[in-house]
């Protein structure tokens, strides 16, 4: 066995360590121009071919990559970060890719770290690896403290959505084999992506590691998104995503719920009939509304749990 601190510093012991198995570094950027030779010229010491999807830039960025000796997937828009992973994921796998590493194009990840976020996958330890910035705490000192706890924020919700229990779920340095190339099916444009990887995973049974990965925040680099449309688009990924992942559980009961409240207004409304021989407007209103709203609802979370039942076994049949 290599071990980490070698395969870190020795490119020849890498290719040794890594055998035949073809490796692609895949870089999602937009409007890089500053950042992306950086990240590529380090990534081609790592890989059999590095890959950049230049998701609509107005710079420079693609051609730049281009001419460093990375392949280039160009978006005639920019489509958005889940789009571009899409992309990337697509042409790994149409290259015959081993191993797939992503990486963010703003610099903020070292691409020397790439053997050490490798080492779980190609050892056989998990399906994909994360690059995390707070396994060890020390390597994200540098990040503000508001992206720190957003971060923390959108991790803990995603661990309340999935199992892994990761530290990091908005690291975009990961490793993928090609068993999680081959079953991960990515819908998101946005953001989104990152969150949605883990809970394909855990529904394809697929491992998850993290590993203490450094991490870079100064000017001009790892601060190309808006942190509060970052974070609003993930919040709002992972509430969606859970809700077509659990449909009965996220929108079922709410819809009982509806059903009950509507269904006390009304007995309250007859009560009050009954007793004094008017229609309370207000209760009879309140009835039909929660009601209404309720069947909606119940109806939304069954159609949403017919459609999940027929994909699972339209995959399943695959």
């Amino acid at each position: 066995m290599v071990e980490s601190s070698d395969i870190r510093v020795d490119a020849e012991a890498l290719k040794a360590y890594l055998g035949h198995r073809f490796v692609v570094v895949g870089i999602p950027a937009f409007n890089e121009e500053k950042n992306i030779a950086r990240v590529v010229l380090k990534a081609l010491r790592f890989a059999d071919k590095v890959l950049v999807c230049d998701d609509g830039s107005t710079d420079m960025t693609g051609e730049i990559a281009e001419s460093l000796g990375a392949e280039v997937v160009r978006h005639e828009r920019n489509l958005g970060y889940g789009a571009a992973l899409r992309s990337l994921f697509s042409r790994a796998r149409e290259l015959g890719a081993d191993v797939l590493v992503t990486l963010d194009g703003d610099g903020q990840h070292d691409p020397s770290d790439i053997p050490l976020v490798m080492k779980p996958v190609v050892e056989g330890e998990a399906d994909i690896a994360i690059g995390s910035r707070f396994v060890d705490e020390s390597s994200a000192l540098t990040m503000p403290k508001y992206r720190r706890a957003g971060v923390r924020f959108i991790t803990w919700l995603t661990n309340r959505s999935a199992k892994y229990g990761v530290r990091d779920s908005q690291s975009g340095f990961r490793v993928y084999n090609r068993k999680a190339l081959e079953n991960l099916r990515l819908v998101e444009d946005g953001m989104g992506a990152s969150v949605e990887i883990l809970l394909e995973a855990e529904r394809n049974g697929l491992k998850v590691k993290e590993v203490s990965a450094s991490c870079l925040y100064e000017r001009g680099v790892g601060y190309t998104l808006n942190p509060l449309r970052h974070g609003a688009e993930v919040v709002v990924s992972i509430f969606r995503l859970v809700v077509e992942e659990r449909p009965l559980l996220f929108l079922g009961l709410p819809g009982l719920a509806f059903l009950f409240a509507g269904t006390f207004f009304g007995a309250w409304m007859l009560n009050v009939y009954a007793l004094e021989h008017r229609i309370e407007t207000n209760i009879a209103l309140a009835s039909i509304s929660f009601i209404l709203i309720g069947l909606f609802v119940m109806f939304t979370a069954v159609t949403l749990y017919a459609i999940s039942r027929l994909a699972q076994r339209v995959n399943g049949m695959k």
